[in-house]
C-alpha cells in the first residue's frame, strides 16, 4: 500500500487572496453605510435590497477571510487534513445566505407591488450608479484571487449578483424618472432576488457535493477504474473512491489485485503516473496485492466448535 501526494501542492495564495478580500470588504462596507441612509431617504426597496445584499457580501467576505486563515493552518493532531473544509463550509453559508435574502426580498417586493410607496428616483439613480462603480472595483479585485476555491467563488458571486442588482436598480430609477411607474422598484427587486437564488443554489449544490464526498465535477470514477484495470498485470480494481477534501484538492483510494508474477511496486508507480497525467489526481492511496492465495477470515463463536471465544483464523479460500 502506498500513499502519494508529493506532486500535489496543498498551499494556496492565502496572503495575496486575503489582501484582495480585505480591499473588497473595505469598499463594500463603506458604500453599504451610504446606501442604507439613501435607501431610507429615497423610500427605495431596491436600494434597501441592495444594501441588505451588501451586508451579506460583507459577512460573506469576512467569513471567507476567517476560513482562508483557518485553511492555511498545518494539519496536526486529530485534524489530519487541517481545517481545509472550512472553505467549503464558508461557501455553503454564503449560498444559504443568498437564498434567505432572496426569499425576504421577494416577499417584501410582492407586498409593495400591491401597495407601492413613493420613490425618489433621482436620488435612487445617483446611488445606484455609484454602486455599480464600487462593485466593479470589488469584482476586479476578487477576480484576481484563486477562484478555484469555492470559498472565494462564494464571495465573488455575492459581489457579482450585487453588481447586477445595482444595474437593475439604476434601470428602475430611470423608468420612475421618465414614466413615474413606481412599481418598477419592486419588480426590479424580484429580478435581483432571482439572480441571488440562482447563485445561492449553485453554491449550495457545489458545496454539498464536497460534503457528501461525491466525485469531483469532471472526473468519472468509471473511466478511472477502466484505465487502472487495463494496466498490464492488473486483475481487479475494487473499493475505488474518488472525492474532494476541499475545492481543488481531489483524492483517490483503491484496492488493486495484480497477477501473482507481477511487480506490485512497479504496477503502483505506473498507475500513479496515469492518475496524475490523465486525471490530474495526485493525492492517491493505492493498496496493491497479489491475486489468489489465502484469505483472512473471522469466524463467529457460534460457527466454530473449537474456539468458543471466537478466533481470527487463517484459512485458504475455498
Amino acid at each position: 500500500m502506498a500513499h502519494d501526494h508529493t506532486r500535489h501542492s496543498h498551499g494556496v495564495h492565502a496572503d495575496a487572496d486575503s489582501r484582495r478580500l480585505i480591499v473588497a470588504l473595505g469598499l463594500i462596507v463603506t458604500f453599504m453605510a451610504v446606501e442604507v441612509a439613501t435607501g431610507v431617504l429615497a423610500h427605495s426597496l431596491a436600494l434597501l435590497s441592495d444594501a441588505a445584499h451588501m451586508l451579506a457580501d460583507a459577512a460573506a467576505i469576512g467569513f471567507s477571510l476567517l476560513a482562508l486563515r483557518l485553511a492555511a493552518r498545518p494539519a496536526r493532531g486529530a485534524m489530519t487534513f487541517g481545517f481545509r473544509r472550512m472553505e467549503i463550509l464558508s461557501a455553503q453559508a454564503n449560498g444559504v445566505t443568498l437564498l434567505v435574502l432572496a426569499g425576504f426580498i421577494t416577499y417584501e417586493a410582492i407586498r409593495r407591488l400591491f401597495d407601492p410607496s413613493h420613490v425618489r428616483g433621482a436620488l435612487m439613480l445617483i446611488v445606484a450608479l455609484i454602486g455599480v462603480v464600487v462593485n466593479i472595483a470589488a469584482i476586479w479585485t476578487l477576480a484576481k484571487a484563486n477562484r478555484q476555491s469555492l470559498n472565494l467563488e462564494g464571495s465573488f458571486q455575492h459581489v457579482l449578483t450585487d453588481l447586477y442588482g445595482f444595474i437593475g436598480t439604476a434601470s428602475a430609477a430611470a423608468i420612475i424618472l421618465v414614466s413615474g411607474f413606481e412599481r418598477a422598484d419592486p419588480i426590479v427587486s424580484v429580478l435581483i432576488a432571482g439572480l441571488m437564488t440562482r447563485s445561492g443554489v449553485a453554491l449550495v449544490r457545489a458545496s454539498s457535493r464536497v460534503f457528501l464526498e461525491a466525485a469531483p465535477t469532471g472526473i468519472d470514477p468509471r473511466m478511472i477504474g477502466e484505465a487502472l484495470v487495463g494496466q498490464p498485470g492488473v486483475v481487479e480494481v475494487h473499493d475505488l473512491h474518488v472525492w474532494e477534501i476541499t475545492s481543488g484538492f481531489p483524492a483517490l483510494s483503491a484496492h488493486v489485485l495484480v497477477a501473482p508474477d507481477s511487480d506490485c511496486h512497479a504496477t503502483r508507480r505506473d498507475m500513479e503516473a496515469i492518475l496524475h497525467e490523465r486525471f490530474g489526481l495526485d493525492h492517491t492511496t493505492l493498496q496493491v496485492d497479489h491475486a489468489g492465495g489465502d484469505l483472512l477470515k473471522i469466524e463467529s463463536p457460534a460457527l466454530s466448535g473449537s474456539d468458543r471465544h471466537g478466533a481470527l483464523t487463517h484459512r485458504p479460500e475455498q
